[in-house]
């Protein structure tokens, strides 16, 4: 999961594009999902999640990102529940998967 603010005049679209090659070096065009009002650690926020499929490799930018790596599902749900996923991206998660996204075998 990769985040970031939406900048003044930027659609979410576009901050969802514009993170992606911030954070992995890749250009694609996100898909909105879905956006809901989250509670935030300080004041609530709308949180839009995009999702993307990219098919070039992937360089992510170590100042940008702290981990990266292939993960099972059981791995993935593991990673979520624990301490170092803060609530706001848990919540996204768990939105995500409650739509019924098919999943990789």
């Amino acid at each position: 999961m990769l985040g970031g603010a939406v900048e003044v005049g930027e659609s979410y679209e576009e901050a969802a594009a514009r993170e992606l090659a911030e954070e992995l070096g890749v250009r694609a065009a996100p898909r909105f999902v879905l956006k809901f009002l989250c509670d935030g650690a300080i004041n609530p926020y709308w949180l839009g999640l995009h999702e993307a499929v990219v098919t070039t490799p992937v360089g992510p930018d170590p100042g940008e990102v702290a981990w990266f790596g292939r993960l099972t599902e059981p791995e993935l749900d593991d990673l979520v529940r624990g301490p170092g996923f803060i609530p706001d991206a848990r919540e996204a998660f768990d939105r995500y998967r409650a739509l019924g996204r098919p999943r990789r075998p």
